[in-house]
């Protein structure tokens, strides 16, 4: 019989070893012919699972968007007893990818928003990712915010402004991590401090 190639298996395999030659050389810096080695695999099994560098680079973006996002939800998974606004912070922790475990995929992820600018088949790729994002942020602003009453007359906040500033203070704090601007525990205190700033705003302390 014929033998069966996973090739879901083998594109994520070959996305894995994108990921490391971009944090290396950044995305301009990457051949098919080096992804196949790093994946070990033939030059040949790269080609039938991608057209292109272009569309070997679309599907590594999404990979890493779909693995921040499926984290950040399985952390919501793992506790659903925890408060909106406890998981709406846990949840924006995640994103930040401010833990030592997380700077080579930080780095990634940078790589490919900067070769965004640049790259319009790209940026659209990652506007699709940051919008998964805002979503769950946006549900956890919500939530957050129904979990306890308004004081009267007090305008809830806009959860979807709520969930882009988040985003946008996220990646800016992973920049600034990744150049040595802060150190994790300063960025970690900037986020927690608007994350305060925002249950004050929602009328919860969390817990």
């Amino acid at each position: 019989m014929p033998k069966q190639v996973d090739y879901e298996g083998r594109r994520r395999r070959i996305a894995e070893a994108v990921c490391l030659l971009v944090d290396e050389h950044g995305p301009e810096g990457v051949t098919m012919r080096d992804v196949a080695a790093r994946a070990q695999v033939s030059l040949g099994a790269v080609q039938r699972c991608f057209r292109g560098k272009e569309e070997m680079l679309l599907f590594a973006v999404d990979h890493v968007g779909e693995r921040i996002t499926e984290r950040a939800r399985a952390r919501l998974a793992r506790s659903p007893d925890r408060s909106a606004a406890t998981a709406l912070g846990d949840t924006a922790t995640e994103i930040a990818l401010l833990r030592e475990e997380h700077r080579a995929e930080a780095r990634v992820w940078l790589a490919f928003v900067a070769q965004a600018a640049v790259s319009e088949p790209l940026a659209g790729r990652l506007r699709t990712s940051y919008a998964a994002l805002e979503d769950l942020l946006a549900r956890l602003v919500t939530e957050a915010a129904e979990s306890t009453p308004a004081d009267d007359g007090a305008a809830p906040p806009d959860p979807r402004r709520e969930a882009r500033t988040l985003l946008a203070l996220a990646d800016g704090l992973t920049s600034h991590l990744l150049m040595g601007h802060l150190t994790a525990a300063e960025a970690e205190d900037v986020l927690r401090a608007h994350l305060a700033g925002l249950r004050a705003r929602l009328h919860t302390t969390g817990r």
